[in-house]
């Protein structure tokens, strides 16, 4: 395009481009670097999902990169590392403080040992960055050894061997220098990390797990990272903005499960008070523990004045506990009267059921300063706005943890939304805008729109009815069903999928949806991959508490320049466990799809954006040429 007809906004952009690529010479050299860099193979991207708090067994899938590491082993080393060889070098990557400790301690760490185990690291370290610019592996090594990194791996056989020369004396120099260790931290790292190119946490960090402080706060040293959130995400969203039936959500959660390590350790919330106050008010002689029975009435308090501020939350039918005879034990719910499995209720007032006593309303005071002044857990939450959304869209998928609302005919269904009535992919916008501003303002009315992601029918993270008040006091379990959205069925079919996949501008045959929110019970016959194979559910259950109904321990979607598969992990047991008998994670891979043709860096929703970018350095060349902007030389 010819300058002269190119708008005065473009060249403008020009001249500012120019500030960077003052030449012809500095234009050139970069528009040949792009063009090399979109005839790339694309990055490995990973996904998980419904993580739950299940720290360790996250943190060995990411270092053995969902299983792609000791496939690499065994493509290099087959024929010259027997297995058990092989599986010491693995463990080794995945853990390579507690390995050289361990080798340390048993006399097993030599020097001729070290420098095999330094060639064939960087022997791997060079098949992983092949598909990559040396520039982008210089930039991914730790800074301390990125020269000395650059050269081993980048070596060109020379006809004197002096390279080679050049070479050994350099590892001779690492371990005589005493810099093995540290080099050994530094070279794992980048394996790990080259193996990797981006991933993708689908939603639900927290909850029910001890661990998932720690998962955020290795999510935030991860190089590439996006997160989905989940219901359980926006829960402690809405708690950490001040909101009180969220906050009591939370605790509910962690003392339902004895989780005590994440609020007390993790983020510093005081359960003293409470812990008190339930075992000098609570009985001890029945069934359910003193602290779950406090924390109920306490939930359904909280819960129930935050349905009588919105009606427009048309939650009627879930104010429950102003409906209890707490003396002869009956619930009155809309379809008839339920016996109660407790009578224990020392703080309930029949005539203000909402009401909370005055040692509850400390309590909850207290939590709520917690809550709000915690520095890790504001500093996660900052994390999950900078890094998450509530949808994402990516080389041709889309990803969310829940669902869009749909009626049963399959068209959206339309919902209204503090005055506005939206619904598909314009609902979804409008949600995660409101999250935004909702947790910077933190007012009332914002505190209580994460509640209503948490517990709403509408949520698009939630979709269906809860039903805590029945299962809490009720052993009838006829009154246990939570009704879902449409959705939830209506997304095993194709034509469905391939809907809403249009919604968000994704037409391609190799689009997909990836999610979590429900677990997938591959002990009952159920699949991941559904609709054709454009839906894909990867929450496999991570947490323990699922893996009965499930049948393994958690998913993970790899998505290469190849295809897409899928890892069904088999239930960690612990890293020590690894170390001593270099267990790994069993894991059944299944190909979901192969792409017609390698995908390349170029193909990608990067590799466009890198083309546009050399149309643009193409008009700055040519403006260089007609005179048009003048070289900085």
């Amino acid at each position: 395009m010819a300058l002269k007809n190119q708008t005065e906004e473009h060249r403008k952009y020009l001249e500012l481009l120019a500030r960077e690529f003052p030449t012809q010479e500095a234009t050139v050299t970069e528009i040949i670097n792009l063009q090399a860099i979109i005839n790339l193979p694309k990055g490995t991207e990973h996904f998980m999902s419904d993580l739950h708090g299940e720290y360790e067994a996250f943190y060995h899938i990411l270092n053995n990169s969902s299983g792609v590491i000791r496939e690499k082993v065994d493509m290099l080393f087959s024929e010259s590392m027997n297995d058990r060889d092989r599986k010491n070098l693995c463990t080794l990557i995945y853990y390579p403080k507690e390995k050289l400790d361990m080798l340390v301690e048993v006399g097993l760490m030599s020097e001729t040992w070290a420098k095999t185990t330094l060639r064939r690291l960087l022997r791997l370290a060079r098949l992983l960055s092949s598909k990559y610019t040396r520039s982008k592996v210089r930039k991914a090594m730790p800074e301390d050894f990125r020269y000395v990194l650059d050269e081993l791996l980048h070596a060109q056989p020379d006809e004197d061997q002096n390279r080679y020369v050049y070479h050994a004396k350099i590892l001779d120099t690492i371990w005589e220098t005493g810099s093995f260790r540290s080099f050994i931290y530094a070279l794992t790292y980048l394996i790990k990390r080259l193996a990797v190119d981006h991933l993708h946490i689908v939603g639900d960090i927290y909850d029910r797990g001890p661990y998932a402080h720690k998962i955020m706060d290795r999510l935030m040293q991860h190089h590439s990272v996006d997160v989905q959130w989940g219901n359980h995400d926006v829960l402690w969203m809405g708690a950490a903005a001040g909101s009180i039936p969220c906050i009591i959500n939370v605790i509910r959660n962690n003392v339902r499960y004895n989780n005590w390590e994440i609020l007390e350790n993790g983020y510093g919330i005081s359960m003293r008070d409470f812990v008190t106050f339930a075992a000098e008010n609570y009985q001890k002689d029945e069934s359910k523990n003193a602290l779950v029975k406090a924390i109920n009435v306490m939930l359904f308090k909280a819960e129930g004045q935050a349905m009588l501020r919105h009606p427009e939350f048309k939650l009627e039918d879930r104010l429950l506990f102003d409906k209890i005879d707490p003396v002869k034990g009956i619930a009155t719910l809309p379809d008839g009267q339920y016996e109660m499995n407790t009578t224990d209720f020392p703080t309930y007032d029949p005539d203000r059921p909402y009401e909370y006593s005055p040692e509850e309303e400390k309590i909850i005071e207290d939590w709520q300063w917690d809550f709000l002044h915690s520095e890790a857990l504001q500093k996660h939450m900052d994390f999950f706005f900078s890094h998450g959304s509530l949808y994402k869209v990516m080389n041709g998928n889309l990803m969310f943890h829940g669902g869009l609302p749909m009626n049963e005919d399959g068209t959206f269904r339309p919902v209204t939304l503090r005055g506005k009535t939206l619904k598909g992919r314009a609902y979804m916008d409008w949600v995660d805008h409101l999250a935004r501003i909702c947790f910077r303002r933190r007012k009332l009315e914002d505190q209580d729109f994460f509640w209503f992601l948490w517990i709403h029918p509408d949520s698009p993270v939630t979709g269906r009815t809860i039903k805590t008040f029945e299962r809490s006091y009720i052993d009838d379990e006829s009154t246990w069903p939570e009704p879902q959205d449409p959705y939830y069925k209506l997304h095993r079919k194709k034509e469905i999928c391939e809907k809403v996949l249009h919604e968000f501008g994704l037409d391609s045959p190799q689009s997909h949806i990836i999610n979590g929110h429900t677990p997938v019970k591959v002990a009952k016959g159920d699949t991941p991959v559904r609709a054709g194979g454009k839906e894909i559910c990867i929450d496999g259950g991570f947490c323990k508490a699922y893996q009965k109904s499930t049948g393994i321990a958690g998913y993970t979607l790899i998505f290469n320049s190849h295809g897409i598969r899928i890892k069904a992990h088999y239930p960690f047991q612990d890293i020590e466990h690894v170390l001593t008998t270099n267990a790994d994670i069993d894991s059944v891979t299944t190909q979901v799809e192969m792409e017609p043709k390698r995908v390349m860096i170029g193909d990608t929703d990067n590799g466009q954006n890198l083309k546009q970018q050399i149309s643009d350095l193409t008009d700055l060349l040519e403006a260089y040429r007609d005179g048009m902007i003048m070289e900085k030389k």
